[in-house]
């Protein structure tokens, strides 16, 4: 089974994300997972260091 996990965005970042979602016509929620798996993916090729939480940007 899923599991939901809730984050939240200030206002600039939403907005990025919204515009994300209308160019490609994919919901905000699947913009969010894509980004997800391509940071995942990224850091089990080892392409990239662990950030720092204070370092953390996608």
């Amino acid at each position: 089974m899923p599991t939901r996990f809730s984050v939240v965005f200030d206002d600039d970042r939403a907005r990025e994300i919204e515009d994300l979602a209308r160019q490609y016509e994919l919901t905000e929620e699947e913009v969010l997972r894509q980004l997800l798996d391509l940071g995942l993916d990224v850091l089990e090729d080892g392409e990239g260091q662990t950030p720092r939480s204070d370092e953390t940007q996608i």
